[in-house]
């Protein structure tokens, strides 16, 4: 592996044993241009949780917005892994984006940003607007203004609604809830993504014999119950308020226990 760079890099792909480039027209001319799907994950001195899964789901939706072959992304992700660092915390990101000549992939390491402990919810005024919401990727510039809204609200995230005003999940997070000791979740479909650490958490609940359901609730039905906004960087932040919506967030009884679960799941990037 390389030595550990001092800030992030943005690499362009040349192609199977080619290696990498710097992006052109740097990081800032990186950021500006539309990425097709993105995934991403926690590495935390090289290791990390589920990335088997985190590939499958990168390469499911190249095949599908852009009908690369699964061969060329397994190429890719091969040659991507060994450019993140051994040590340290980082957040790489694997990219599809329009290049001059196709689609071309592209691998944005970045350092992690600080885990969030907790997180309070905020709830738009209008319904869920993505295009593709099981597609990580072409809705990033739209989840990042509602971000800034939840956060110019007083928030961290928000909640995502179907037009009938159920939860489908969060601008960055899967939403879960316990009523009754039985974990809930909305149910899979085309207006969910399928959130790589909610998939963790529910089989773990079943293989620990915890009762899970599906459900697709208002933000009401789950006044005072314990909610957790989850992923991959955060892993489990309970909710610790509704902001300005007049929801209670309940206590959090579970989620520290269930956050050091999750994180035994980590190991090494590359065996």
């Amino acid at each position: 592996m390389p030595a550990a760079p001092s800030a992030a890099r943005h690499l362009r792909w040349a192609g199977p044993g080619r290696g990498f480039g710097p992006v052109a027209g740097g990081s800032a001319a990186g950021e500006r241009a539309p990425v097709l799907v993105a995934d991403s994950w926690l590495v935390e001195d090289g290791r990390t949780r589920a990335l088997g899964a985190h590939i499958e789901r990168f390469r499911a939706a190249c095949a599908s917005v852009r009908s690369v072959p699964g061969s060329h992304t397994t190429a890719f992700v091969g040659e991507a892994l060994p450019q993140l660092p051994p040590t340290g915390r980082w957040f790489p990101r694997l990219e599809l984006v329009d290049g001059d000549s196709g689609p071309c992939f592209r691998l944005w390491v970045r350092p992690a940003p600080p885990r969030g402990e907790t997180v309070r919810l905020w709830v738009p005024p209008e319904p869920d607007r993505r295009t593709r919401p099981a597609v990580k990727g072409p809705d990033l510039a739209y989840l990042a203004r509602l971000r800034q809204a939840a956060t110019d609200a007083g928030a961290d995230e928000a909640v995502l609604l179907s037009p009938d005003g159920r939860v489908r999940e969060g601008g960055t997070t899967s939403i879960l809830w316990w009523r009754d000791g039985t974990l809930h979740a909305p149910p899979d479909g085309p207006d969910v993504l399928p959130g790589v650490t909610r998939g963790q958490l529910l089989r773990m609940a079943e293989e620990s014999g915890v009762q899970v359901a599906f459900e697709s609730p208002t933000p009401h039905d789950l006044d005072g119950l314990e909610v957790w906004a989850v992923n991959a960087l955060h892993g489990i932040r309970p909710v610790t308020a509704w902001t300005g919506t007049g929801v209670t967030a309940g206590p959090a009884a579970r989620a520290a226990r269930w956050h050091a679960r999750l994180q035994r799941l980590a190991g090494p990037l590359i065996s």
